[in-house]
């Protein structure tokens, strides 16, 4: 019983460590504001990876085209990764108000080729026709700003950097699995502005990314983790990092967010964070490993203490005890990461999703080193 208890107080003491020091590190991040004295200036190509997304497509490129950029300096790639249903129509006929876009298709260039990773072959494709000095990415279900390329632009050449990462956020669509990704979403942005800002490992999401193409093809692109299905964004941001530490940063601008539509059902859900999972073992940088592992099996704990409760009943209490010490300091630094989104109503639901998100990160972690997932249309092991 006493190892228990001990087990129990080493777990919640490091796990407390560790989100005080992302929160401590968020709260030092100064919300980015451009300078009036720095005009357009760096051409922009947008890469946008795209598969069977016909119905969610035209309002991403609507958004992407129709901003306060000067079109003669970006131009937007949609990458056509085989879609089978409409998206390659909904470019094409976009096309036809839009000089600045352009249609990639996979299946023209790949032919019947087999990959693991068509993502990465679609952005790789689209910066190898790309015009532009620096490439941005995003998604399909995307919305972004009028200010989006403005913010990048200046942030860029105010601080001298070769690679941004910047916010994304999950629609809420008012279901309760979007409720959930929303929190739990909005978490990992929190922490990944946490970690970009003070160098403590190197986080991103593809939906809202920027690097300069010479320093892409400086690090050799994709070479080494061209075979892994994801981390065209992670993998690729800690390569860069390694050569260019003090010039990876992260946008904090309420205006450079981009909104992305939330997966419709939690088996969508599920396979969505098997992928971002799958990849977890592959990091070079083990600062960021080892903070996967801690998080995975301090999680695993909250499932193997009812069992020990069997014979011990004050396990139950502990582990009661334990589950709220998590939820108050984990909601210490949602407080300000939902502010900054400003989605601070959504926090009523966090003590709500506890026992749910303790769950899936056990299942989809396990899932994701020894299991298989399905990701639009394709089964990837």
């Amino acid at each position: 019983m006493v190892f228990i208890l001990i087990f129990i107080i080493v777990l919640l003491a490091t796990h407390a460590l560790l989100i005080e020091n992302y929160r401590r590190w968020f709260l030092k991040i100064e919300t980015f504001t451009p300078s009036p004295a720095i005009l357009p200036g760096i051409t922009f190509t947008i890469i946008i990876p795209a598969r069977n997304e016909d119905n969610q497509i035209g309002l991403c490129l609507e958004t992407v085209l129709g901003q306060d950029y000067p079109n003669h300096l970006f131009e937007v790639i949609v990458a056509d990764d085989y879609s089978t249903d409409n998206t390659v129509g909904v470019v094409q006929s976009l096309q036809k108000q839009f000089s600045n876009l352009s249609l990639l298709q996979l299946e023209k260039v790949l032919q019947s080729k087999q990959l693991n990773s068509y993502k990465k072959k679609a952005i790789e494709l689209g910066i190898q026709q790309a015009k532009g000095d620096w490439i941005v990415t995003t998604d399909a279900d995307c919305i972004v700003t009028k200010d989006w390329l403005l913010n990048f632009n200046s942030f860029i050449q105010q601080h001298n950097s070769v690679f941004v990462a910047a916010p994304v956020k999950f629609i809420n669509t008012g279901s309760f699995v979007s409720i959930f990704q929303c929190l739990d979403f909005m978490s990992l942005q929190g922490i990944t502005a946490a970690s970009v800002y003070h160098g403590f490992h190197s986080m991103c999401n593809g939906a809202n990314l920027a690097y300069s193409k010479k320093v892409f093809y400086e690090v050799g692109g994709f070479k080494g983790i061209d075979n892994i299905a994801s981390g065209d964004d992670m993998l690729l941001m800690h390569k860069i990092y390694v050569r260019f530490k003090k010039q990876v940063h992260f946008l904090f601008a309420p205006m450079s967010i981009v909104e992305t539509q939330p997966m419709k059902t939690w088996k969508d859900f599920f396979n969505q964070r098997i992928r971002w999972a799958s990849k977890a073992d592959k990091f070079d940088d083990k600062r960021i490993f080892a903070v996967l592992i801690f998080i995975y099996l301090f999680n695993l704990s909250f499932l193997f203490l009812p069992f020990a409760a069997i014979w011990h009943e004050k396990v139950g209490l502990y582990l009661l005890a334990m589950i709220a010490a998590k939820t108050i300091i984990e909601l210490r630094f949602m407080i300000p990461v939902a502010r900054f989104f400003k989605e601070k109503k959504l926090l009523w639901w966090f003590p709500i999703m506890q026992p749910i998100h303790i769950a899936y990160t056990v299942i989809a972690g396990w899932l994701g080193k020894f299991g298989k997932y399905t990701w639009k249309g394709r089964v990837v092991k």
